[in-house]
């Protein structure tokens, strides 16, 4: 059996697809899916990148893409009230309802779906003290989400995440292999059904490929 540790931040469009679109992905393949929130800013942060939704015309096209493939695939979704928005107070609450940084699959679920469906604020106070009564209704030994363990966890998990080389989200780790995005669900398929492709020479001259040329990369405002 496979074991999936999938790398989420409810902030992103693209890890909500992915989400969704997982169990039809793994469909027929014995495995677990382990599922670990995490901040993608301080991916970017650790990259020296911007994500998408800092980038103005990238940020356009990037909500009309997310919609028009979750029409595509049949997944109910609509933009929240406001994009980017501080996704802490979620992915603590996630942590507080998980064990030791993994969380399950209800619990990403419930709080991808209060973003990601309906269009209202994802950070609305009222709508996240009624979220979590929602979720600790299933879990009263949860932590306090708001306490230094699950703040502490975040951080751990997230500076984890870097020194592994994650550099977005979703992305799925397998047998030490990232497969880094909603469309790269069908390498994730094709890997765990022992696609000979990925025992050539194809995944690791990926990392010898030399630098023809180098930029400065501009400071983070």
């Amino acid at each position: 059996m496979k074991h999936i540790v999938f790398h989420i931040d409810f902030i992103s469009p693209y890890a909500y697809l992915a989400f969704e679109q997982l169990p039809q992905a793994l469909e027929g393949i014995t495995h677990s899916v382990e599922y670990r929130p995490l901040l993608f800013a301080g991916l970017l942060d650790a990259n020296g990148q911007l994500g998408p939704a800092e980038i103005a015309p990238k940020r356009e096209w990037t909500y009309r893409q997310v919609l028009w493939q979750a029409h595509q695939q049949g997944i109910e979704m609509a933009m929240p009230a406001a994009h980017p928005f501080n996704p802490l107070a979620l992915l603590r609450l996630a942590l507080a309802c998980g064990q030791d940084g993994a969380v399950n699959r209800h619990v990403c679920e419930t709080i991808f779906r209060h973003v990601w469906r309906g269009g209202a604020d994802a950070t609305d106070a009222a709508r996240l003290d009624a979220l979590k009564q929602q979720l600790f209704k299933d879990k009263p030994d949860a932590l306090d989400p708001a306490g230094d363990e699950v703040k502490g966890l975040l951080r751990r998990q997230t500076d984890a995440a870097v020194r592994q080389g994650l550099f977005g989200v979703p992305t799925a780790v397998v047998d030490g292999r990232h497969f880094w995005g909603f469309d790269a669900l069908p390498m994730l398929r094709a890997c765990l059904h022992g696609d000979p492709w990925f025992e050539g020479p194809a995944w690791e001259a990926a990392r010898h490929i030399p630098t023809g040329i180098a930029r400065a990369r501009p400071p983070r405002s």
